[in-house]
């Protein structure tokens, strides 16, 4: 509704997790560093955690975005899956066309595609979104499949994402072998306060904004003080606050703006 009124290509505060609009904070380029390193190093399992709507997601889908055509990636964002099902959406993500259904077949044709990569000096990644949902015994059955290796380096890397739960799920006595082949752990803290304003005309940069939406030194940190610097929060309320900018006919952003958008979305206006 808004677009037209601020001369917006697009919705800016979409909490949808679009690369295009990925903001590198300190954190989120430290994050995306070790991913790198992770990845160029085969170091086997890569853990990232953060809380939700810290931007993990959206961090990941960047990071397929500049990955190489030596590597083969597949991105399961489903945790819940049946062990079977998880298997064979792997297998599908990386484009083998799946055989027999059933986990033997299902294992055969994964290592062999594992080998053929090999051949090819190419190297494989698996990302799982939402691990703190896996089961232990899934999380282990992840872990067999990681035994493919040479004497020198890890042939599949594997990126577990997930909330802050993930970790204590690692920390179990049963996942004593896989915490131990993590080569790589990071965690996503929030924004900072200074990061705030820079994220949001960031998002309002990329969506075709031509400069002239004003947010008050008071507006951000009013949004701050309620998002926490969650980037999706801070998505939410900014969604709201151009709404009703553009009800009230203006394009500058006060506090008051920003404190009636907080009580829409926590649903006490009226009350």
């Amino acid at each position: 509704m808004y677009r037209e009124f601020f001369g917006l290509k697009e919705n800016p505060f979409n909490v949808t997790s679009d690369p295009n609009f990925l903001f590198l904070s300190r954190v989120h380029k430290e994050a995306f560093s070790h991913l790198l390193y992770g990845i160029k190093e085969r170091k086997g399992f890569l853990e990232i955690t953060g809380e939700i709507g810290a931007g993990k997601t959206t961090l990941c889908r960047a990071l397929l975005s500049q990955l190489d055509i030596n590597t083969k990636s597949a991105f399961i964002l489903n945790s819940t899956l049946p062990e079977l099902q998880l298997l064979k959406a792997i297998v599908e993500d990386y484009g083998i066309p799946v055989e027999r259904q059933n986990k033997v077949s299902l294992l055969k044709q994964f290592n062999d595609f594992l080998i053929e990569e090999l051949s090819k000096n190419h190297n494989v990644i698996l990302i799982i979104d939402e691990a703190q949902n896996l089961k232990v015994s899934i999380l282990e059955e992840i872990r067999m499949l990681s035994n493919l290796e040479t004497d020198k380096s890890k042939l599949f890397q594997i990126i577990l994402v997930g909330q802050p739960e993930l970790k204590n799920k690692l920390n179990l006595p049963a996942l004593k072998q896989l915490r131990q082949r993590i080569g790589v752990r990071f965690h996503i803290t929030p924004l900072e306060i200074e990061e705030v304003d820079k994220y949001i005309y960031h998002r309002l940069t990329v969506a075709g904004s031509r400069g002239d939406i004003c947010l008050s030194k008071d507006a951000i940190q009013t949004i701050y003080n309620y998002s926490g610097g969650i980037p999706r929060l801070i998505n939410m309320v900014c969604d709201k606050a151009l709404l009703l900018a553009y009800v009230l006919e203006t394009k500058d952003i006060r506090a008051s703006i920003i404190e009636r958008s907080i009580k829409e979305i926590e649903g006490v206006i009226g009350q």
